[in-house]
């Protein structure tokens, strides 16, 4: 009696896991980061992450999928790690996504935002974004906080609109409680060129916060690409941003395991030491893992670099 029991017991626990599938994802890195500075902090540290996403997803009969995900997140040297991150629900059907709750917006998903990041701790100096609400990896600082957003992909480009409201509430009155909007849309043409834009308007949840952004990426080669890219954050009062364009690029070796990447940025803000910030990177396939270097200077001129193991899992 008492086998047939656990016997049972496993068989409903088991049905429960096959009807939800619940799956475990992220990745960890770790090396070592130098940055240049004038302060007592040491220039030279070890910096390591630990991300895992937690996706829960289920289909309907008519195809229907709905799905939800939290995060739990370590990073080296940051205070209040290792918690649940605020979760978001959403739900699938003919190429539409939509999303309710922490997700992930129009602005900071645009394909190639983030193109001209090198190594394996994917960093860049000098292509100054602005200030936007994006997926967060920590709690919210405000329990009211929402997020709507939408995808759709038909024939090589993907549509996206998201809305934010930092405070649906209204219990908590403070600095940067407008409501975000934002749009982007990509286009892959014959997969060698990548088209990219998007707009936000009250980033970050301030008032005439607007920033606009375009990028274009082209494969030369089958194992080379350049790429160019603008935003104009010079509405931004919040992070000074202002104006930046980058142009950068990357080669693969005949091994067809070693990555060159590098990039050149300008920047229309007045108080640097500089207009022009770059950087020059390599990653190294493992093979479910990669290694990576990289080595900057920002507007500042001083010199930042870095060396490390990202896998993936």
């Amino acid at each position: 009696m008492k086998k047939a029991l656990i016997a049972s017991t496993a068989l409903v626990l088991t049905a429960g896991i096959a009807a939800a599938d619940v799956t475990i994802s992220g990745y960890g890195r770790t090396g070592v980061i130098y940055y240049e500075n004038d302060t007592d902090e040491n220039e030279t540290q070890v910096i390591s992450r630990l991300r895992m996403n937690i996706d829960a997803a289920t289909s309907t009969d008519q195809g229907v999928d709905f799905g939800a995900r939290f995060r739990i997140q370590w990073d080296q040297n940051q205070d209040d790690n290792g918690k649940l991150n605020a979760g978001k629900l959403y739900v699938t059907s003919s190429g539409l996504t939509v999303e309710v709750g922490n997700v992930d917006t129009a602005f900071d998903s645009a394909g190639l935002l983030y193109a001209n990041e090198l190594g394996s701790y994917d960093r860049q100096v000098g292509f100054l974004q602005g200030a936007f609400f994006a997926y967060d990896s920590d709690a919210y600082d405000d329990a009211g906080r929402l997020g709507v957003a939408a995808e759709y992909s038909i024939a090589g480009a993907t549509v996206r609109a998201s809305y934010v409201d930092p405070d649906q509430t209204d219990s908590t009155a403070f600095v940067g409680d407008n409501e975000e909007f934002s749009l982007s849309v990509d286009y892959t043409w014959n997969e060698r060129l990548e088209l990219s834009a998007a707009y936000v308007t009250d980033g970050a949840g301030f008032e005439d916060n607007d920033i606009f952004f375009i990028g274009a990426r082209y494969a030369v080669m089958e194992n080379a690409r350049i790429g160019l890219n603008y935003v104009d954050a010079s509405n931004d009062s919040v992070a000074d941003a202002g104006n930046s364009i980058a142009l950068y690029g990357d080669y693969t070796l005949a091994d067809g395991l070693t990555n060159i990447e590098a990039y050149i940025t300008n920047n229309d803000l007045d108080d640097k030491e500089t207009d022009n910030a770059f950087g020059i990177g390599v990653n190294y396939d493992l093979g479910g893992a990669r290694l990576g270097a990289s080595l900057h200077r920002d507007y500042d001129e001083n010199v930042t670099a870095d060396m490390g193991v990202r896998f993936d899992f």
